[in-house]
């Protein structure tokens, strides 16, 4: 017989043993995966729009379908909530890949409202002055031409935009919106890469500073794919471990509850090497994430250098879909680990707080200053995730909320100062922006009392939320520094108030663009849910705490 026939006998008799009517199909709740679906659905068409749709008119329907796309992908996260599946209803869905329950769907949803203003910033294209005749925005006019090259003058001639950002920004927020709803090891490796390579490119297409922005965006992906292959190596040790990919196994196993034990699983059962391995390096993929130290590296020249509405969509939303993924690892498949965990996540919440603090005194420039300000903050965060308790989950979700959008508003101010050479980032040059442009200095005058934590606004309720679940949680020591921390970090915040109101505006100082209506709005629900969340907090407070179960 000759070898072709052998195989085809071998195929012939597999499949008679065997029938394909015993491979089941997939089940899929659409109903409760149409947030991601609908953002997915989006950017899909977002691309087409980019092959098929003329040069001029590709920006208009790119908003259009972005802003319905995360419209309704809101919608659809509210009407789940209303039907019961944050509480009631909560469970798993596609197969044990997605967990449909509370902290799920407050994250969603507040990602999805925080890309949604953050596209706004995306969208601005009156900042600058005309190019050739063209309005032009934050994005390079053709990303592939090299810096100060020809092709690039030519594409800036004809008035050409980078209207690829915006499918970009949609499949960022489809891996966000899985990232913390992941149920799955795999799931988490996939949904981070979902949501992080889109944003390695975004970083770096600025129309100015081309040079640093691409900098910037090396950066950010080296690292980025440092932390991947770590957080790729500790999910392969955690799999060697139990034997599962899946969340509720992996805990079963950690806590000895595992009823299925096979000869394989109870060798590699007892080997804790291969789990308190395996779940640091997923842990670590978190934390580089979040911006956490010692993982931060990345964070002051990525947010330096990334075009000003990328750094504010990222600053804000990647931080709320890392914090979600973190908690569920921690509060779902690692809680019989508690007591080995805990101690690191103090060193790191402390170590965290402290340089992110400190170091921020020592910059010069509006966008490393808030990048500093952002790893402290994730510090503060930290606090709350230590706690171990609902109160400290609630606390996480309200703070996250809270500082998304203080992010996103402050960012956008940072991108109407602006002089010849663009945006205006040096310290020195917002001296006397008070008396230049009163309400654009008060409006960001607004954000930076909220960064530091001062009564009726949004980011003093977010604190003492996280500090109360912190000391509830025994981690009084943790709240001391905390709070040492957050007085260091006033410093700096009073310090850039100081500058604009009291000092004497220079002659030759940058000017107040006027923005369209959409950077505006931007700012405006910026100011809006700090002023609502500091004076008016209880609603939301409650709302957080409602949604504070981890389905398992």
């Amino acid at each position: 017989m000759s070898a072709t026939a052998a195989v085809h006998s071998l195929w012939t008799t597999a499949a008679a043993v065997d029938p394909i009517s015993k491979i089941d199909a997939p089940k899929i709740e659409y109903g409760q995966l149409a947030p991601t679906l609908i953002v997915v659905g989006a950017a899909i068409i977002g691309i087409a729009v980019e092959a098929f749709v003329p040069r001029k008119s590709r920006y208009y329907v790119q908003l259009f379908v972005s802003v319905v796309a995360l419209a309704a992908a809101f919608a659809a996260v509210v009407a789940l909530a209303v039907n019961g599946y944050a509480t009631t209803k909560a469970g798993i869905a596609a197969m044990g890949a997605i967990a449909v329950d509370g902290p799920a769907l407050f994250l969603q949803g507040t990602i999805l409202l925080t890309a949604l203003v953050g596209l706004f910033t995306f969208a601005e294209r009156r900042l600058d002055p005309e190019a050739h005749g063209n309005r032009v925005d934050s994005f390079a006019a053709q990303a592939a031409a090299v810096p100060g090259s020809d092709s690039e003058k030519k594409a800036v001639k004809a008035g050409f935009t980078t209207t690829e950002v915006f499918p970009l920004l949609l499949f960022a927020v489809a891996g966000m919106l899985v990232f913390p709803a992941a149920n799955d090891l795999l799931t988490l490796f996939v949904a981070l890469e979902v949501l992080s390579l889109p944003l390695y490119l975004m970083c770096a297409l600025a129309r100015r500073k081309r040079l640093m922005s691409q900098e910037a965006a090396v950066k950010y992906f080296l690292l980025g794919a440092f932390a991947s292959a770590f957080m790729l190596f500790g999910i392969a040790l955690l799999y060697g471990y139990a034997g599962s990919m899946s969340y509720a196994v992996i805990a079963q196993v950690v806590e000895g509850t595992v009823t299925d034990v096979t000869p394989a699983l109870a060798g590699t059962m007892g080997n804790d090497a291969l789990l308190l391995v395996g779940a640091a390096l997923v842990v670590m993929g978190l934390l580089f994430k979040v911006g956490a130290v010692p993982f931060h590296m990345w964070t002051p020249d990525v947010y330096q250098g990334a075009p000003t509405p990328v750094t504010g969509f990222m600053a804000a939303a990647t931080k709320v879909a890392a914090f979600g993924a973190l908690l569920r690892i921690l509060y779902v498949v690692l809680p019989g680990l508690r007591w080995d965990w805990r101690p690191v996540m103090w060193a790191v919440a402390i170590v965290t707080m402290v340089v992110g603090a400190i170091v921020a005194i020592t910059q010069t420039d509006i966008k490393r200053l808030l990048a500093y300000s952002a790893i402290s903050h994730a510090g503060f965060i930290l606090a709350g995730v230590i706690a171990a308790t609902p109160s400290g989950i609630s606390s996480v979700l309200f703070y996250l909320a809270a500082y998304s959008f203080v992010t996103i508003g402050a960012f956008a101010v940072v991108t109407l100062v602006r002089d010849a050479g663009g945006e205006a980032t040096h310290l020195s040059k917002w001296a006397g922006l008070g008396r230049r442009s009163p309400l654009v200095a008060a409006v960001f005058a607004v954000f930076l009392l909220a960064f530091a934590g001062i009564p009726l606004t949004s980011g003093f309720t977010g604190k003492f939320a996280v500090f109360k679940a912190a000391a509830e949680g025994g981690a009084v020591p943790l709240v001391v520094v905390g709070v040492i921390a957050s007085a260091i970090a006033a410093f700096f915040y009073i310090r850039v108030i100081v500058l604009m109101f009291f000092s004497e505006p220079r002659p030759e100082g940058p000017t107040v663009a006027v923005p369209s209506p959409l950077t505006m709005t931007a700012i405006g629900v910026g100011v809006a849910v700090t002023v609502v969340l500091g004076v008016a907090p209880q609603y939301f407070l409650e709302l957080a705490g409602d949604a504070g179960v981890f389905v398992r």
